[in-house]
């Protein structure tokens, strides 16, 4: 009784020391604007001398921005796949942009395992369907939900990090099938921004940019298909099978 008193104010610690980083970085970011400043167009400026002057630099300072804002300040993450692709172009862009957002998520996802995990894990676990999704024991769900949440950069960035710290996802899994699953919405989002800085190779941008479309798309229905709807299929057949049973007895 002793050891799980004090397991729970643990907990509790760890959850009170958490929220109040957040409401500490809101109030801050409030005050002083960092979303703002990180997010607006002098901060295009200030890479973009860095970049011609010294490229390696510039890209450094973009990565760290990038985790800054998408973690800490949660700015969307498109943001910085749009900024990627004006600074450095559909190629390296995509590569800086998804190194980066892939940096950010291993973080926040740490984050959430070591504050979050065992005092919000128990509440989750109460409500049937999170329960099958993110704490499924053969790992599949909670790899099928990373996927569509990753292959779609439209989701909580931020908030998707710190929640998945909660399931029971291995590190090493989440951080390479992260980096992977990103790469094709922030490539679409990085050529697109290139497209539209470079005339002369713009029509040539925008193709490549709606395949990439149409691939996240195909690929959020492929699997859409296969598990969800399959699954709902079997989950009516099975009702049927109990409603027939119960009507032979």
């Amino acid at each position: 009784m002793k050891e799980s008193k004090k397991h729970n104010k643990k907990n509790i610690k760890k959850l009170a020391s958490f929220t109040g980083i957040i409401l500490a970085v809101l109030v801050c970011n409030h005050v002083f604007g960092w979303s703002a400043y990180l997010s607006g167009k002098g901060t295009l400026k200030f890479l973009g001398r860095m970049a011609e002057e010294h490229m390696a630099a510039a890209i450094g300072a973009y990565m760290v921005i990038t985790v800054i804002g998408c973690v800490v300040l949660t700015l969307p993450g498109v943001t910085f796949a749009i900024l990627a692709g004006l600074l450095f172009g559909p190629v390296l862009g995509t590569a800086c942009c998804t190194v980066a957002a892939t940096l950010g998520a291993m973080a926040a996802f740490l984050t959430g395992r070591f504050f979050l995990k065992d005092s919000i894990k128990p509440v989750v676990m109460k409500n049937k369907y999170l329960k099958k999704w993110l704490f499924d024991e053969t790992g599949k769900n909670e790899l099928f939900v990373l996927m569509i949440t990753r292959l779609v950069p439209l989701f909580p960035y931020n908030l998707q990090n710190f929640a998945y710290g909660v399931t029971d996802i291995p590190f090493g899994t989440y951080s390479i099938c992260s980096f992977f699953f990103m790469l094709p919405g922030t490539a679409m989002y990085t050529v697109g921004t290139a497209g539209l800085a470079d005339k002369e190779n713009r029509v040539f941008y925008f193709i490549i940019t709606a395949v990439l479309a149409a691939v996240v798309i195909g690929f959020g229905m492929f699997f859409k298909k296969k598990y969800v709807l399959q699954e709902t299929e079997e989950r009516l057949e099975e009702n049927g099978r109990n409603v027939q049973d119960e009507g032979q007895r």
